[in-house]
């Protein structure tokens, strides 16, 4: 117990030694993203593309790198001729959020990933490692669905269930994890208000996050597919 304690010391100063994950001070400016931002290095975009015989500027992301941030945007390859400096909510600027392309084969366009999430994220894990350092197996508490699972997070030394805020909803999302440990982000909650807010033809067995790409500046970070049931309600892709 006591080297479990220690454990979770070292996490602490850990997350306060690399909580300025950014390149700059975290400004209140640089967390808020505006629309008019989006459009501009969406018009950088469209110009860069039309420049360059239809290539996209983007870094190079491995075959295997979840979509949504497969296409993050290249702003060296956009300054100074297509734009001036990345928008101040941009990670390169100090900012939160990386800006990244969706549907890139038909219809690029810019949307925000929120690196906050991954933070939260980053902060689970390093607990979840030292537990299963120690323990072999993570501290799994309820079976939500196949290969999906909540965590115990009195067994990971923690008081309070850890949420993230959602972009679309201002909701607090849940974390689960699956069989590999990988930790995603609950989006159950977002989904539901957005096929029922939005009209839609989506069939069981489809992927359905792109509802909330499509009706808002975000893409929704670290996580797992979706799809409807019979009753039209999200529930988790089975791959």
């Amino acid at each position: 117990m006591k080297k479990y304690s220690i454990y979770i010391m070292l996490i602490a100063v850990l997350i306060l030694l690399t909580g300025c994950m950014y390149p700059d001070e975290k400004l209140v400016e640089n967390q808020v993203p505006f629309e008019h931002q989006l459009d501009s290095v969406q018009q950088s975009v469209i110009n860069f593309q039309e420049a360059n015989g239809g290539l996209l500027p983007i870094k190079t992301r491995e075959m295997d790198t979840p979509i949504y941030q497969k296409y993050p945007v290249d702003f060296n390859k956009l300054i100074p001729r297509f734009i001036g400096e990345p928008p101040g909510s941009a990670f390169e600027s100090g900012g939160v959020y990386v800006y990244v392309l969706v549907d890139v084969e038909t219809d690029p366009k810019v949307k925000l990933f929120d690196l906050t999430i991954t933070e939260k994220i980053r902060e689970l894990k390093l607990r979840l490692d030292v537990y299963r350092r120690e323990n072999g197996y993570p501290p799994v508490k309820d079976v939500i669905d196949t290969n999906i699972f909540t965590l115990d997070y009195e067994k990971l030394g923690m008081k309070e269930e850890l949420f993230v805020v959602s972009p679309f909803t201002g909701n607090n999302l849940p974390l689960v994890i699956n069989n590999e440990v990988e930790v995603f982000v609950d989006y159950r909650i977002d989904l539901y208000n957005a096929l029922t807010n939005n009209k839609h033809s989506f069939k069981p067995g489809e992927d359905i996050r792109n509802i909330l790409v499509e009706n808002s500046m975000f893409v929704p970070a670290h996580s797992a597919p979706y799809t409807i049931n019979s009753e039209n309600e999200p529930i988790f892709l089975k791959k």
